[in-house]
């Protein structure tokens, strides 16, 4: 199975592997899915084994009837919760790297658990979370698993939706899916800023050798306000073209000092969905996945989304 579009909507995919972490996920990814009226793509990728028993047997000239037990079990709990979207199985062969970014390909989301066994064993942990968030062609959203999450207080679906915002380097199309996240949750948008003040002259413990260029003077102690003000400045002219376009969205910009991840990461235990940006524009292709998106994928205390540049998405929609 390589494309999962439909004609009507494209669907919410969701990798799962029968461990409890895939089916924190799926729980999410089949609220996600009634929530923006999307069908659902359940998508396991078989075991090496099992692929390599079914060759074997093809290559005997017989038909493989190897059923996959994960996907049968899956679809009994997907069944005994109860759907109001059309929910569709695929069992998948290959690596769950290249598999899954395949089944996504036309999809609306990509939702994947923190931790798994089977091929999800190192997912958020190694290459193959590395790997999904540089390659997957729509929004990944990665579920933390049971112990990392703190729940907004009135349900999941109530915390707000936080956006970690660089003015000048985070694409349009990572803001548009935040925006329209908190339009589809029915709640507020926090966008967030960080940027690092001067050091302070007493942070200069001895005078430059002579032989080196002098640098030019440090800022003064109360140039950090003007800072701040310029930031918040910039972050209001980023977001007004968006402000406009939704404005049943109510937005909380925040403009902090410090370090952006930890910033997320600690807003994130109150919210409902983290938004953040593959990676700069001035990465190079898709080789490389932003500092801030590899920490919060690590450490956020909810769902966290990680959104292409354009030509990888389907366009800003998400839950």
């Amino acid at each position: 199975m390589s494309d999962t579009s439909t004609a009507s909507e494209p669907p919410v995919v969701v990798g799962v592997d029968g461990s409890d972490h895939s089916l924190r996920a799926l729980e999410w990814a089949l609220g996600a899915g009634e929530s923006l009226g999307a069908p659902v793509v359940v998508a396991h990728v078989r075991s090496d084994a099992l692929q390599l028993g079914a060759a074997r047997i093809a290559s005997l000239g017989k038909e493989p009837e190897l059923p996959d037990t994960v996907l049968k079990a899956v679809r009994t709990v997907v069944e005994e919760r109860g759907h109001t979207v059309p929910v569709r199985y695929a069992s998948l062969d290959g690596a769950v790297t290249d598999a899954l970014p395949a089944a996504a390909r036309g999809g609306r989301l990509l939702v994947t658990g923190s931790r798994g066994h089977g091929g999800f064993v190192s997912l958020l942990l190694g290459s193959t979370s590395r790997t999904l968030a540089m390659t997957a062609p729509c929004p990944l959203v990665v579920v933390p698993h049971e112990a990392r999450t703190v729940e907004p207080s009135g349900g999941p679906d109530k915390g707000r939706v936080l956006l970690g915002l660089h003015p000048e380097e985070t694409p349009d199309e990572v803001v548009a899916f935040a925006f329209e996240s908190a339009r589809q949750r029915g709640v507020p948008l926090e966008a967030v800023t960080a940027f690092r003040l001067p050091p302070q002259p007493g942070a200069l413990l001895a005078a430059p050798s002579p032989a080196l260029q002098v640098p030019p003077p440090l800022p003064e102690a109360d140039d950090s306000a003007e800072l701040l003000r310029e930031a918040e400045l910039e972050q209001e002219e980023r977001l007004r073209p968006f402000a406009e376009r939704w404005p049943a969205v109510e937005l909380i910009p925040s403009v902090v000092p410090g370090d952006a991840a930890g910033r997320l990461v600690e807003g994130s235990r109150d919210a409902g969905l983290l938004v953040v940006g593959r990676h700069h524009r001035h990465r190079i292709g898709s080789l490389l996945i932003g500092s801030v998106a590899h920490a919060v994928l690590h450490h956020a205390h909810c769902p966290v989304a990680v959104v292409p540049p354009a030509g990888g998405a389907s366009g800003p929609s998400g839950t």
